[in-house]
């Protein structure tokens, strides 16, 4: 897991500040003392086999890679085992020389529903926050993104992300072992910024909400998805306890005390893209993550509610912009 070449690209641009701080935020992050389970996880990263790769599709439901000759029985084994060494896989899917990787996430699907309301992404730089292993940055990249920074606290992800790479090849794809409390105050260096399933894990949403905007360049645009309730402006619950089982949800808003919400913080054009209930059939357990999914997360005698009495998960989509007008960098357009 190689960051040399991302550290000399940072170097005297606009994002230099980061880069100061960044092995640093490796070394953390990455820490073998913090994270036990950290060595057999590069080892199933070490035990992935060479396979000369034909074609990389990134605009495909399945990111992945194939061959221009099928890999030996054996040498498929091998790649199934040390993927499977990286269990739990959460967000994909992802396809590998025939092998499917079955992700608990449709996130094709949050993609299809998010994607209409996105800005052109040809030659942006694009960060995205709570990216897990990278689904969607590929697909940014795919879109045409100049350099897309994936960043997740969970190291397991980070290997993930470059098990992947391993066959992906993208030099302009990164995912830092990191939070969004790691990415410098007031950076102001991205075109466009995706915080996704990650508001209502925060203490603070509207910090989360404004550190999310400061990352932004004048007039870039955010795409944040997240929980929210049916209700009018000024509605929110705060689960008592835990909601569907997880323990880390404090804020699900209405979608249009969201709006408000983001108003209040100076962006502009906040408009909802897509709304609606999350399915069993878009998040479940599947053999590539065989712990309990959003099935078991939901009243068996009512799948409205939560386990605990709460309204099932109902995601938005939201677009804004900072202020502003954006505009394309010279580097990119040179």
């Amino acid at each position: 897991m190689d960051y040399a070449q991302l550290l000399q690209r940072w170097q005297g641009g606009d994002l230099d500040r980061w880069v100061q701080l960044l092995p640093a935020q490796l070394e953390q992050g990455l820490s073998h003392q913090r994270y036990g389970d950290l060595a057999r996880w590069l080892q199933a990263l070490a035990d992935l086999p060479d396979i000369p790769v034909e074609r990389i599709d990134l605009n495909t439901s399945r990111v992945g890679a194939c061959s221009a000759i099928t890999p030996s029985d054996s040498t498929l084994q091998t790649l199934r085992e040390a993927l499977m060494g990286l269990h739990p896989w959460r967000k994909g899917p992802y396809e590998l020389f025939g092998q499917l990787i079955d992700t608990e996430w449709r996130s094709d699907w949050k993609w299809d529903r998010l994607a209409p309301g996105l800005d052109n992404l040809q030659d942006r730089r694009v960060l995205d926050v709570g990216c897990g292993s990278g689904y969607h940055c590929w697909r940014m990249r795919g879109a045409g993104a100049a350099e897309v920074i994936g960043i997740d606290p969970t190291p397991l992800f980070v290997v993930q992300f470059w098990a992947l790479q391993k066959y992906l090849q993208q030099s302009a794809v990164w995912v830092l072992p990191a939070g969004i409390e790691q990415v410098p105050a007031k950076l102001h260096a991205f075109d466009t910024v995706f915080s996704m399933g990650v508001l209502y894990h925060r203490r603070s949403p509207i910090d989360h909400l404004q550190e999310l905007r400061d990352c932004l360049r004048p007039g870039g645009q955010l795409v944040l998805e997240t929980l929210v309730i049916e209700g009018a402006a000024g509605q929110v619950l705060v689960p008592e306890g835990r909601y569907a089982r997880m323990g880390n949800v404090w804020f699900l808003p209405s979608c249009d005390t969201l709006l408000g919400w983001l108003r209040k913080l100076g962006l502009r054009d906040a408009k909802v893209i897509d709304v609606g209930y999350t399915s069993t059939e878009e998040q479940r357990a599947t053999d590539w993550m065989r712990f309990h999914s959003l099935a078991n997360f939901l009243d068996p005698d009512d799948t409205s509610k939560t386990i605990e009495g709460y309204p099932a998960p109902r995601r938005a989509v939201i677009t804004a912009h900072a202020p502003g007008r954006w505009t394309q960098r010279e580097e990119q357009s040179s």
